[in-house]
């Protein structure tokens, strides 16, 4: 059941994104998105007065008889969401965690692709898979991907409870479960079976996890996948707070960290540059293309970076 304060902020999302959709991203996402024209459908046999540019010289010579490839009209483009849910994305430094930035992304992607008559789908997942949503049109079936990735996942800060330092938000927690975790690779692996047809899927996470790559090459051979990291500000650049207790959100593991050391920022920062850096070059060979969301920043603003650089790649 949705609580008051999840419809309250699916609400203020629609009203935000809305407005954001029809000055800003519509024209981009068209752009960029606008269906291949033509999509490859069967193999058949030559038939007189076929177009000898169609024949399947591969399948012809396998079978001795003459075959053509058979295409048929693309217009309309499938957008699929898989969004993180793990316990790590409830972390936030500023006046939203990185599943509210997930979410007012997820919003953004969806109702532009619905704004192009273009059908959303969603899969939320973090150790395994949360939910599955197929693929439709529709401004309800958009608000309704919102309302999902709000309504489900970890828990939120408690109402009324103070920040930590430096606006740090206190979560309140149940004992970690191994369960919630991130599996990135599970959740492409079942994203693949419950739609082989091709797809735009966008991969939200904060991609603390390992040995997804394999599982996003493999969905990248038939679907355009374009990963998307969420990160916090405080994840990237932390501050002098003291010595601290930090606990790992999915692990439950803890560390004690002297944060008003330099050589611990610096190092902290490193890594966390590193990792980004390492990400990136390691999409990029694969032929993906990864945009970074801080939480505590603009969303609208790196994803029409996103969109234009993806222009300009076509023009080339």
């Amino acid at each position: 059941m949705l609580t008051s304060e999840i419809l309250r902020q699916v609400k203020r999302i629609e009203v935000r994104t809305g407005r954001q959709v029809a000055d800003v991203l519509a024209g981009e996402y068209l752009s960029v998105f606008k269906g291949r024209g033509m999509e490859f459908d069967e193999v058949r046999p030559y038939i007189p007065g076929d177009d000898v540019r169609t024949i399947d010289w591969n399948v012809t010579a396998r079978t001795g008889s003459p075959y053509v490839k058979r295409y048929v009209d693309e217009r309309q483009l499938t957008v699929v969401l898989l969004v993180d849910l793990s316990a790590s994305l409830d972390f936030g430094s500023a006046d939203r965690s990185k599943k509210e930035a997930a979410a007012e992304l997820s919003a953004l992607i969806a109702f532009s692709a619905i704004r192009n008559d273009d059908k959303v789908g969603l899969l939320l997942f973090h150790g395994e898979t949360e939910k599955y949503i197929p693929p439709r049109k529709g401004q309800r079936h958009a608000l309704r991907v919102v309302r999902e990735v709000l309504a489900r996942g970890s828990d939120e800060a408690e109402p009324g409870r103070p920040r930590g330092p430096r606006g740090l938000r206190w979560i309140r927690r149940r004992p970690p479960d191994p369960r919630k975790a991130t599996r990135i690779g599970d959740a492409v692996e079942f994203f693949r079976n419950v739609l082989p047809r091709r797809a735009v899927v966008f991969v939200v996470s904060d991609f603390l996890d390992d040995d997804y790559l394999v599982p996003l090459r493999h969905a990248n051979r038939r679907h355009d996948v374009i990963a998307v990291l969420i990160t916090d500000r405080r994840e990237q650049t932390p501050v002098n707070a003291g010595i601290l207790t930090l606990q790992d959100p999915e692990t439950g593991r803890l560390s004690v960290v002297d944060t008003a050391s330099s050589a611990w920022r610096e190092a902290a920062r490193e890594r966390a540059r590193d990792r980004v850096d390492s990400l990136r070059a390691e999409l990029l060979s694969s032929g993906m293309d990864l945009v970074q969301i801080d939480a505590a920043e603009s969303v609208v603003d790196p994803l029409v970076a996103f969109f234009r650089m993806r222009q300009r790649r076509m023009r080339h």
